[in-house]
């Protein structure tokens, strides 16, 4: 059997243009993601680690070290447990790979999974800057949060808007704005808020979100009330006004009703 793999490559062209995400069967009879990138293909679990291994028995490395810090701790060990460089430098490689998992999650619509690997992964910075013993190896880390920040807030953002709840969704939004300000105030980084590529894709989803989001039935009456009055058609105003304020007095005669006018 020839080991070339060009035949699969060819049948799979790459595109620049986007991102090229599939799901197939392995021959375990286990889902697999495959991502097309441009000198081959990654081939992922969807579950536990994505290259399917298991360090020394643990779901990934990040998972086994964070054992053995609990362990460490329980012990009252006098020798502090810290990560040295070249474990550090493991667990970014490991934290690419969910990374690769986590963009392909999102471009499947699978936006539970990507949120789940996106918040792995910010544990994982969490970790690193409480035990890695080399300041550069916190840094190496923690240079990628808001961009896992905003990753994360995607998929809870996209899960929200499924379920056609746009209040939560704005305040997923909201809150993936102030965890990223919250960051670079850490840092003493203020000065780079305004040009955060996260931060600025962020506010601009949701105004998009605020103009495309359904009215409610008072607010599309109120709409219709003020055209209305505005082209002089006043016996469809007054037709108007008294569903609106039909509406009204049925809310008033609910107390436990909630207005989800947006005016």
């Amino acid at each position: 059997m020839s080991k070339d793999i060009q035949p699969l490559l060819d049948a799979w062209p790459y595109d620049a243009g986007q991102l090229c995400v599939r799901k197939i069967t392995g021959e375990d009879g286990s889902e697999k993601i495959q991502l097309r990138i441009e000198m081959g293909i990654l081939q992922m679990d969807v579950t536990g680690r994505p290259d399917g291994q298991r360090p020394y028995g643990f779901e990934s490395l990040f998972y086994y070290h964070q054992h053995q810090a609990k362990k460490a701790k329980s012990k009252d060990d006098k020798k502090a447990f810290v990560l040295d460089p070249e474990t550090c430098m493991n667990l970014q490689i490991e934290a690419l790979q969910y990374y690769h998992r986590r963009i392909s999650f999102l471009e499947l619509g699978e936006y539970k999974n990507a949120r789940e690997d996106a918040q792995r992964n910010l544990d994982l910075f969490d970790f690193v800057k409480d035990y890695a013993e080399d300041e550069e190896d916190k840094l190496a880390m923690e240079q990628y949060r808001p961009f896992v920040i905003g990753h994360r807030v995607r998929a809870e953002v996209l899960l929200e808007l499924e379920n056609g709840d746009y209040d939560r969704a704005l305040e997923q939004i909201n809150g993936g704005i102030e965890e990223i300000q919250t960051f670079s105030q850490e840092f003493d980084r203020l000065d780079i808020l305004d040009e955060n590529e996260e931060i600025i894709f962020l506010q601009e989803w949701a105004d998009e979100i605020r103009q495309e989001r359904p009215k409610s039935p008072s607010q599309d009456l109120k709409e219709q009330l003020k055209e209305a009055v505005a082209l002089e058609e006043f016996e469809r105003a007054a037709i108007l006004r008294d569903r609106l304020q039909d509406l009204d007095a049925r809310k008033s005669r609910t107390p436990e009703a909630k207005s989800v006018d947006n005016v």
